[in-house]
């Protein structure tokens, strides 16, 4: 058996979870996904392991949030007017909104609270603040030519 390298193409199964266990991705369902190993396509600690695997294979590695999506920031849940929103729409809590921030980059929001008044919405990834635990099965390389 060989194990695949920097340039090879891998067929993976994984899962991933938080910490707590709650299942939070993965392949079941889709079938296996493809990644370029050295194309940065997936974390760099998950293609380090996948190295050292041979088809068949099974790994669990953690990323620490630090090096997932980051900690949760306060600073990112805003409060926003509903005269700021568009007066056609009926916020919810789970919507998406859009935002433009000072530096022109547009940034996602998600809708947690409603009033009268305002929304209060965030805007940190759903899985900032979580260490993720994927469990990797290599299925299959395809050797770069």
């Amino acid at each position: 058996m060989t194990n695949p390298k920097t340039g090879d193409t891998v067929a993976i199964d994984y899962t991933v979870t938080t910490s707590e266990g709650k299942v939070v991705g993965g392949t079941e369902g889709q079938g296996p996904q493809t990644i370029e190993l050295g194309a940065g396509q997936i974390f760099p600690q998950i293609e380090q392991v996948l190295t050292g695997m041979e088809v068949g294979g099974e790994q669990t590695v953690t990323i620490p949030s630090d090096n997932a999506f980051g900690p949760r920031r306060e600073e990112l849940i805003v409060d926003i007017p509903r005269t700021q929103l568009p007066p056609e729409s009926e916020p919810q809590p789970g919507m998406a909104l859009t935002a433009q921030q000072q530096d022109g980059q547009s940034m996602q929001l998600i809708i947690t609270d409603v009033n009268e008044e305002a929304v209060r919405a965030d805007g940190n990834h759903p899985l900032a603040g979580e260490d993720l635990v994927f469990g990797l099965t290599l299925v299959d390389i395809k050797n770069a030519a």
